[in-house]
């Protein structure tokens, strides 16, 4: 296996690679993922030091530094069974296992499948978008992967050949400087940014100047794993503005997932810096809060022609006196006209003069020409907002005062951003109607009504998160047995969007179905973990496996007793009739899905009055504080909330989001014993 096939990795989508270590490395968890991604079998690794996985000389990734962390990832070398280098993205978190203890989980994927899009990311699209020679060197400076930029400057730039080394001599290049100061960004981390260089082809015919940035990659383990290198072609000045709007581009078009927002931000940004007037409209499937807008009838006969909204608007002139339209006007365009064919055909209407000679289309069009006459506009620009092959509007790009008409390269330009604005906007229409299908089924999935019978007063609270990717697989449920006793269970299915959701339904049918079966709490579990883990063995769709994490309290009203047992969740929190707020210290046990281990129940006599409180992850877990404190902010938000469930629910979740967004989804079960 050569190295550089080694690193790239090859082939669709496939699963991470999950293993287990304990704290003192050794492999005590093996999938077949692993096998496949490192070439170890199961019985070659398993009970065997985890520095077998790592290149001579590199930090244990599991121990030291990262001992003290709950969840870590980022870049890590590992090592493949017959010697060569794994480049992969690892992430880790802490599990406790019944007979190991404390552990670790890690996930590994080839670093090269988020830059190649095989993870079903769009970083592919994005990064090739860019007119910038992008590249990943190892810590020998050898090309390990480049961008399709890159690989149109191979014959006069033969560096950029996957297994290519800088150090290497090839007759009519001289590499020496780059390669001295790649050499000192590996070494002392500094970054080079826009380095500007001159380059002169091997027969002496053609030089150009060009601008680079280089900047070292770091592993989890915080040595060197090589650089990476962007190459800007900056013979031309206007390269360097071109350059300078799409790196302002990448910071200010996009910055939500607000479809209003984003068509603004491409407005605003490209005025003055391209054009004097700028508008965007976008038609109705981008546009889903909105009432169907009208259509029009055209004479003679009647055809029905596509309406847009308007949606972004910006001008060099206050009051914006080139637009016909305002925001959120609903904006009608003329079958006879530019603006028609760009929708239909998806091509750009280029105008470098606008033409007002009788017989052109504004001809069909006297208002239009009037205002464009009366407000100077002499060039124009009429582009798709185009994204996965659906045409999503139009935008328009004219100039005023500028009295310089678009050239080639404006409208390479434009293209661009108009490119990189459709992706966005495409984004967030796919996110807001994912996120609306998701929280339908969700509602629907989640139970209606819960009642805890003469047993327990129970109340809930579910947030979909305000952030990322929206609604998620956080559920709940309250379960009442034959028997008489009552079962609580909540549950974080990982992920986000519908796929999570669907799956929460399947595990919420399949715990109530073993629930009633009469077993025990860590028996669910099992017979959960084992049933999820089967479920992904025979599904052969390319999707992340199943983890997700679960508790399961099993109260019985005759005796006051409890039974609890937990996969990886949060332990829940006790809040006695006499104010205290406790967190019983039941064991960890492994999520669902990995199959590794097996799950304890620890019993809990519960006096009348006490509050039984069960939640994901999502409640407690910020970005600045980790789990141990959040479970304080619980403990001090319970102890100070008002005895009515419904209320406790409410003052609970008001404490601890303290009136910011949830940045993950929410679930809170509460039970009070009667």
């Amino acid at each position: 296996m050569a190295a550089s096939d080694t690193m790239l990795g090859a082939g669709a989508k496939k699963s991470p690679a999950l293993f287990v270590v304990d704290v003192m490395g050794t492999v005590i968890g093996w999938t077949a993922p692993a096998e496949e991604l490192t070439g170890y079998r199961s019985e070659e690794i398993v009970g065997r030091s985890g520095r077998l996985l790592l290149m001579p000389g590199r930090t244990n990734l599991w121990s030291g530094r990262l001992h003290d962390q709950e969840r870590w990832h980022g870049l890590a070398e590992l090592r493949h069974r017959d010697g060569d280098r794994l480049l992969v993205r690892v992430e880790g978190a802490r599990l406790a296992t019944r007979l190991a203890g404390q552990a670790w989980l890690l996930s590994a994927v080839p670093a090269d499948e988020d830059l190649s899009g095989k993870t079903g990311s769009l970083l592919e699209s994005l990064i090739n978008s860019f007119p910038v020679a992008m590249a990943i060197w190892d810590r020998d400076l050898r090309c390990v992967w480049r961008n399709a930029e890159a690989e149109r400057l191979t014959e006069g730039f033969p560096y950029y050949r996957i297994g290519q080394s800088m150090a290497d001599q090839i007759p009519g290049t001289d590499s020496s400087n780059l390669l001295e100061v790649m050499r000192r960004v590996l070494k002392d981390g500094v970054p080079i940014i826009d380095r500007e260089s001159r380059w002169t082809s091997a027969d002496q015919n053609e030089e150009r100047m060009l601008s680079s940035s280089i900047s070292r990659l770091d592993g989890v383990d915080g040595r060197p794993l090589g650089v990476c290198t962007l190459v800007l072609d900056i013979t031309d000045s206007r390269a360097r503005d071109r350059l300078h709007l799409l790196r302002e581009a990448s910071i200010r078009v996009g910055t939500t997932l607000d479809v209003r927002r984003t068509a603004q931000e491409l407005a605003e940004l490209a005025v003055p810096a391209l054009a004097d007037f700028v508008c965007v409209d976008l038609g109705e499937s981008v546009l889903p809060d909105t009432t169907p807008l009208q259509r029009l009838a055209t004479e003679p006969e009647p055809v029905r022609i596509p309406a847009f909204r308007r949606a972004g608007l910006a001008s060099v002139h206050e009051g914006v006196p080139e637009a016909r339209w305002h925001l959120n006007d609903a904006v009608f365009i003329r079958q006879a006209s530019p603006f028609s064919h760009v929708v239909a055909t998806g091509r750009t209407h280029y105008e470098p003069v606008i033409d007002f000679s009788p017989g052109s289309w504004l001809d069909h069009d006297p208002e239009r020409a009037g205002l464009m006459r009366a407000t100077g506009m002499h060039t124009l620009l009429i582009m798709p907002l185009k994204a996965r092959g659906d045409v999503l509007g139009v935008t328009v790009f004219a100039r005023t005062d500028n009295k310089e008409p678009f050239t080639r390269d404006d409208l390479m330009l434009a293209e661009e951003l108009a490119a990189r604005a459709a992706l966005s906007l495409d984004n967030a229409r796919r996110y807001t109607r994912e996120r609306n299908t998701a929280l339908a089924l969700q509602r629907d999935l989640l139970p209606r009504v819960l009642s805890g019978g003469d047993a327990l007063e129970v109340a809930s609270r579910y947030l979909p998160s305000d952030v990322h990717e929206g609604v998620g697989g956080d559920w709940f449920d309250v379960i009442r047995l034959p028997d008489g006793g009552v079962a609580l269970v909540v549950g974080d299915v990982t992920g986000h969007g519908i796929n999570a959701a669907a799956t929460m339904g399947r595990m919420r049918t399949a715990v109530r179905t073993l629930a009633y079966m009469g077993l025990r709490p860590h028996e669910v579990l099992t017979h959960l973990d084992q049933l999820i883990v089967r479920l992904a063995e025979e599904d052969d769709s390319p999707t992340d496996p199943t983890v997700a994490t679960c508790l399961y309290a099993l109260y019985d009203p005759a005796t006051r007793r409890c039974l609890i047992s937990r996969a990886g969740h949060p332990p829940p929190a006790l809040l006695l009739p006499s104010g205290e707020v406790t967190f019983p210290d039941i064991p960890g046990g492994t999520p669902i899905g990995v199959g590794l281990g097996s799950f304890e129940s620890l019993e809990l006599e519960l006096e009348p009055g006490t509050v039984l409180a069960l939640y994901t992850d999502g409640l407690i877990e910020t970005r600045e504080d980790d789990l141990e404190a959040g479970m304080h902010r619980l403990g001090v938000a319970l102890a100070a909330a008002p005895p009515p469930l419904e209320r406790l629910c409410a003052s609970v979740i008001s404490s601890m989001l303290g009136g910011t967004p949830a940045e993950d989804d929410i679930a809170l079960l509460v039970a009070r014993t009667r």
